[in-house]
């Protein structure tokens, strides 16, 4: 079967015709966002071939037309840079692993959505979430998506991830040799820190697209990142945000509006920061000398 390239800025699709359809089957080139168009040779494109895009290193952002109906195996898995697939949310057969291996995937939006509006924005974290930190596949559900009913197992499957112990599943590693004997992953207190920064990750992902979150779930995930707080016996809500979001100025203003900063804390968090993360150290300077002018104030009212 003749297998022809549509040329894109850096790069070409390759694809074939079959019964007046065609289907992308493989991609090489450098860039950083893909767009599938929606006809080639006046044929509609209704499907992403298996491992068409497999272990690709420099795309971005991938946006599929209204025409696929289907995607498959591992058509977009190990994409180490990918954080955004732009998708039409209707029917279409799913194969296994598409997005396996995308750690940094944080976004699938509705093609015909409202890019900058907030439901939209919530609905894009937690569907692509599903794969990423819920490992829920059954909750990857285009057609379903921000509804009542799939927010509430979005959340049931999170409070279920949240409740289980931190020894979880190390016992079964062990006994199964996942990982090297003598890593650090064999380690128990490495493991437990691990499962901690998960769960701060997951309750992190949750409180900033919290569309759909009720009050009381709000509030457990609130006093889970506060236990684990800097100043705490454990500090892993300090940790993710440090040591991965370390130049994100919205990571910190929520650490700050969590409660998280406070006069008793600051020095450490600046210590912590060392020499690096400049921008974000003058932002937590700056709250800190303002918190500490407040202070002053309302004690020289109080006198």
């Amino acid at each position: 079967m003749k297998i022809n390239e549509f040329d894109t800025p850096q790069g070409a699709l390759q694809y074939r015709i079959m019964d007046n359809q065609a289907e992308i089957i493989a991609y090489r080139g450098k860039d950083v966002e893909v767009t599938i168009p929606e006809q080639i040779e006046s044929c509609p494109v209704t499907r992403i071939g298996k491992k068409a895009f497999l272990s690709n290193k420099m795309i971005k952002q991938i946006t599929l037309p209204e025409s696929i109906v289907r995607i498959d195996d591992w058509a977009f898995a190990y994409c180490a840079k990918l954080t955004r697939m732009i998708l039409p949310y209707h029917k279409m057969e799913i194969g296994q692993g598409i997005f396996k291996e995308c750690g940094r995937l944080d976004q699938i939006i509705d093609e015909q959505g409202d890019m900058t509006g907030k439901r939209t924005m919530d609905i894009a974290c937690l569907l692509a979430a599903t794969m990423s930190r819920l490992d829920a596949f059954y909750l990857f559900d285009f057609e379903n998506a921000g509804t009542d009913g799939w927010l509430v197992q979005w959340d049931a499957r999170m409070q279920y991830l949240m409740s289980l112990d931190d020894t979880e599943g190390f016992s079964k590693m062990l006994l199964c040799g996942e990982e090297d004997y003598g890593s650090k992953e064999n380690n128990l207190d490495y493991y437990i820190q691990q499962q901690r920064k998960s769960k701060v990750r997951l309750a992190m992902l949750r409180l900033m697209h919290d569309y759909g979150l009720s009050e009381p779930a709000s509030n457990r995930l609130k006093e889970y990142l506060l236990a684990h707080n800097k100043g705490q016996p454990t500090e892993e809500t300090w940790r993710v945000v440090l040591e991965e979001h370390g130049d994100e100025k919205e990571y910190f203003q929520f650490l700050i509006d969590l409660g998280c900063v406070t006069l008793e804390n600051f020095q450490d968090l600046i210590a912590d920061m060392g020499d690096s993360h400049t921008e974000m150290k003058a932002f937590l300077m700056r709250y800190h000398s303002n918190q500490s002018e407040s202070q002053d104030a309302f004690a020289a009212f109080s006198l």
